[in-house]
């Protein structure tokens, strides 16, 4: 690999500011659904024509009255100044089960009790409890599997990426994408080794990591992230910046990755060859970069690409999706991605993608630019994943031109 770029090079290119609406939204968000996250089950499972004993219906509102205040409680400990986190491990379970519990509340609230209505099954007040009993079977379902999904070691995704530009002698470079390891309150140092040693199975010649490595400090989250440092692969190891980094002194993380054998792609490039053909390999920062106050710190593209020859393809590493407009305007030929966990937990994929072009997998954009993102190796937050597998993922780039004869 040669090395070439400027760390320092750095003007970010302008974002456009949230709109009136959005801002809003962004404002009174986090006040609105925690409310409506516990009061809709409250009423759908207690009050929606169950007629319960007294004491099942009061024991039921106290402890959602309970989980109304004890999880933004909980979080405020875990994730604000205190960082506690046996605080933050029960706020996020609780927020993971009780989105669970909403979802189905809403929809078994909804479609069940309908198609009992029109099937006429038993009378109003069986048919409500009926509901009741379904939507806590299928929570409790999903809640064991999530979590075991979560938790597991990701299956291996494997996929072939044709990209026109790319010299014979490169076709077959395997390049290994994780991303959005969450190092985090539940401690998984040894999670984070069976991880690395999947990966060394592949036999990597590029092995990247898009960011998002942790939820805390790089000292306080060491451990779990050392394992990073047995990763292997012919050609290099490359890291990018992600958005949780600037939550967490990203560049103490910086430091760690490159003190791990890691080389930080911080708006610059490094050059891949083999078998007389060339590949750019660069990295942006995270979007969210220049708002930190770091100094150096921001997204520059332009930074990245300087002095790289214009007709050499370009493999980019940039945490977001959305950065994929900017890299295809320049004519980037692959964007590697994670950020959105492919939802994590459904159906907050439909709210992802009302921020980012693509939940997950390869996609195209413009003429000449795929995109490829990553569900995540591990999980921010709840401990769950439901109808969103982790991922480690092995791309295979492909030439058009075959490989060379040997």
């Amino acid at each position: 690999m040669t090395e070439t770029g400027d760390t320092r090079s750095a003007t970010g290119e302008p974002r456009e500011a949230p709109r009136g609406g959005q801002r809003l939204l962004m404002r009174y968000l986090p006040l609105v659904a925690p409310v409506l996250l516990w009061a809709v089950p409250c009423w759908v499972l207690l009050y929606a024509g169950q007629h319960w004993p007294l004491p099942v219906t009061l024991t039921g509102t106290v402890l959602f009255a309970l989980g109304l205040t004890g999880m933004p409680l909980a979080m405020a400990r875990g994730h604000g100044r205190r960082q506690q986190d046996r605080a933050a491990i029960v706020g996020d379970t609780l927020l993971g089960a009780v989105w669970v519990l909403f979802t189905w509340s809403v929809l078994l609230g909804v479609l069940l009790r309908l198609a009992l209505t029109v099937a006429g099954a038993g009378a109003g007040q069986d048919r409500a409890r009926l509901v009741t009993w379904a939507v806590l079977g299928v929570t409790a379902v999903l809640l064991a599997w999530g979590y075991a999904e979560a938790r597991r070691v990701p299956r291996v995704r494997r996929l072939d990426v044709p990209l026109p530009r790319l010299g014979a002698g490169l076709d077959g470079t395997r390049v290994v994408l994780i991303t959005d390891t969450h190092y985090g309150p539940l401690d998984r140092a040894r999670w984070s080794e069976r991880v690395c040693e999947t990966v060394n199975t592949l036999e990597a010649d590029l092995v990247c990591h898009t960011g998002d490595i942790a939820d805390g400090t790089a000292e306080r989250r060491r451990a779990q992230a050392a394992p990073l440092g047995t990763v292997r692969a012919t050609e290099a190891r490359v890291y990018v910046t992600g958005n949780h980094e600037y939550y967490s002194e990203a560049q103490g993380w910086v430091d760690l990755m490159d003190e791990l054998g890691w080389e930080p792609l911080r708006n610059r490039h490094v050059l891949l060859e083999r078998g007389g053909d060339t590949l750019v390999v660069a990295g942006v920062d995270d979007v969210t970069a220049e708002s930190s106050g770091l100094p150096g710190h921001r997204a520059h593209l332009a930074g990245a690409l300087q002095d790289a020859d214009p007709d050499l393809p370009v493999l980019l590493l940039a945490h977001q999706p959305a950065f994929v407009d900017r890299a295809a305007a320049r004519g980037v030929d692959l964007q590697l991605s994670g950020h959105t966990h492919g939802g994590q937990i459904w159906p907050f994929h439909h709210l992802v993608l009302l921020d980012q072009p693509a939940l997950a997998g390869l996609t195209h954009h413009g003429p000449r630019t795929l995109l490829y993102t990553s569900r995540g190796t591990g999980f921010w937050g709840p401990p769950f994943r439901v109808f969103a597998p982790s991922e480690i993922t092995l791309l295979v780039l492909r030439s058009p031109h075959g490989p060379t004869p040997a």
